[in-house]
């Protein structure tokens, strides 16, 4: 057998700003090809004894399937291994492990005989930088503070995440566990992680059953990922914090939500706000509809797709501000590392008092610059 020594380097958690219920997610590298990922074990208290495997354990055959299914999509994390590990620690130094790689049918197969012998499943997955996760960016470090995306931005996250959706939803997979923690924005791109609480409906998927998991699919959308993406708020009405829970919750999370409260927000557009309450309330059929009423939402940004006409002052303005969204993004991470240079320096031996105090009076000065910014 292999160690898992001899195929991963296992370094710190990489999850503690949003803990999830199932599992803990370490950066590790592949040493196989020198990748950094994203390890991902379950939590040993869900394993079980027997051949009745607890719901987490076959989440990660379930979470492994639909990665592999949408593995051509721009918007979903990478899958690069799977398998299962001895070691039933947080936090694995050693202990064997049997690696699958891409094989997803040969995991599957033989999940019931490495839970008899208590072995834990994991995944290997594309490593995204935290400070691109949206919960990381978008919750406040200080009372009285929030931050919300810009709609520019926000009307091209929602027409990405339509698009993987409706990729989706064309395989019979609706993804469901929409919350900030999954989603990775760097103010151009999407990224999506965990799907392991997300279903693959059966048979005919134009019955009744199934065209109500694809509504639900878009409520949870425009409820758990829009909404507070717009306003900085959960939809609950309060400040955001991680959401974690099991399948069940994840299918009840949003259900008594049905309409959105805007009054938070109040600059925000009406075409948005009817966009995101249609959703609210089910009456959103099909990503295709979602998409058409997106675009009636975003004409009057500039936004010029769907035949919509748009007056060429407006287009050249919408040129205009995302090129100062993009120089304010590189202003901010320019401040970040500034900060980060700062710090490292302030935390060296033998310093000077004089020069120690002044680099700490630099940190504490752009922290004050990063917690007034414009963006997440």
């Amino acid at each position: 057998m292999t160690n898992l020594t001899e195929l991963y380097r296992i370094d710190n958690f990489n999850d503690t700003f949003a803990l999830g219920h199932y599992a803990r997610v370490l950066d590790a590298l592949d040493k196989r090809g020198g990748r950094a990922v994203a390890f991902k074990a379950l939590r040993s208290e869900h394993l079980s004894e027997g051949d009745d495997l607890r719901w987490e354990y076959k989440a990660f055959a379930n979470e492994a399937n639909l990665l592999m299914k949408l593995a051509d999509s721009d918007q979903v994390v990478k899958l690069f291994d799977c398998g299962y590990i001895e070691n039933l620690s947080e936090a694995p130094s050693g202990g064997e492990i049997a690696s699958f790689q891409l094989d997803v049918l040969g995991f599957i197969r033989n999940m019931t005989q490495f839970a008899s012998q208590g072995w834990r499943p994991y995944l290997a997955l594309e490593n995204l930088p935290r400070t691109q996760n949206l919960f990381y960016l978008m919750k406040p470090n200080r009372s009285g503070t929030r931050w919300r995306l810009p709609s520019e931005e926000g009307l091209e996250l929602a027409r990405q995440f339509a698009e993987l959706l409706k990729e989706a939803h064309g395989q019979g997979l609706v993804y469901l566990d929409h919350k900030l923690e999954h989603v990775y924005w760097d103010g151009n791109r999407l990224n999506v992680i965990d799907f392991n609480s997300s279903r693959l409906l059966e048979g005919d998927l134009t019955t009744q059953t199934n065209q109500q998991y694809f509504r639900m699919d878009l409520h949870n959308l425009c409820v758990g990922i829009l909404y507070p993406i717009f306003t900085g708020l959960a939809p609950q009405k309060a400040a955001l914090r991680p959401q974690p829970g099991t399948w069940r919750d994840v299918e009840t999370r949003y259900q008594d939500i049905q309409q959105l409260d805007f009054g938070v927000e109040p600059t925000l557009s009406e075409g948005i706000k009817h966009l995101l309450n249609l959703g609210a309330s089910a009456q959103l059929e099909s990503v295709d509809d979602f998409l058409d009423k997106l675009a009636d939402a975003s004409a009057p940004f500039g936004w010029d797709y769907s035949g919509r006409y748009i007056a060429p002052a407006s287009r050249d303005a919408r040129s205009q501000m995302r090129a100062g969204l993009e120089r304010l993004r590189e202003g901010q991470e320019n401040l970040r590392e500034a900060r980060d240079l700062f710090r490292e320096a302030a935390i060296q031996e033998g310093l000077t008092p004089d020069l120690e105090q002044e680099l700490r009076r630099l940190v504490v000065a752009v922290n004050e610059m990063l917690n007034q910014r414009v963006i997440p």
